[in-house]
């Protein structure tokens, strides 16, 4: 664990929940009427619960809106009607706020890995497992960056762990909305200087 990390989890956790608790009533009215929208158009299960690992390699279960359909093969799946726009838009997401205010994830921080992907990227890439020092995040860095591949992922992890602030986070979270307003491959930002 690096100095003062206990400190800076701390605070990282009552900015979660400040946030999370502030805009309750606006997410909260986004799930009902996302979850309305599903049931109606897609039908059920509403969400797709998946076993993820969180810090120190602790599981817990993320939560989505259910965005493919529901063949009992993997490979037959396909986005449902809705699917497509959630996922573009980055609404698929949301329900993991409930996770935030578990305490299993925060709004900013690496994203949660299944344990086999987990295992699978930490074998090609040590670097990785550094992950697993933050809880994880609905956004992070790599993801506003358009990172592609384990090496730079875990790059940018260790960069964000690092140099992590409050306001690192703040600027994360506004352009996370940004891209999920635009789409994806508009609005993502440059690598920071050194790792590009």
């Amino acid at each position: 664990m690096l100095p003062g990390m206990r400190g800076r989890l701390f605070a990282k956790r009552l900015m979660d929940l400040t946030l999370v608790l502030a805009t309750l009533p606006l997410w909260g009215l986004v799930l009902a009427v996302v979850a309305l929208a599903v049931l109606l158009l897609d039908g059920r299960p509403l969400f797709f619960p998946q076993p993820r690992l969180g810090r120190g390699g602790r599981r817990f279960v993320i939560l989505k809106f259910r965005s493919m359909t529901t063949a009992a093969d993997p490979l037959a799946r396909r986005p449902t009607r809705l699917g497509r726009h959630l996922r573009q838009h980055g609404v698929d997401e949301l329900p993991q706020l409930i996770n935030v205010l578990f305490g299993d994830m925060s709004l900013v921080g690496p994203r949660p890995l299944t344990p086999d992907d987990f295992q699978r990227l930490t074998a090609g890439n040590p670097r990785f497992a550094d992950r697993l020092d933050l809880p994880p995040g609905l956004t992070g860095l790599a993801q506003i960056c358009g990172a592609r591949g384990a090496a730079i992922t875990a790059a940018l992890e260790v960069h964000y762990t690092r140099h992590w602030t409050p306001g690192l986070d703040l600027a994360i979270l506004v352009r996370t909305a940004w891209i999920n307003l635009v789409g994806k491959r508009r609005g993502t930002r440059p690598l920071p200087p050194g790792l590009a």
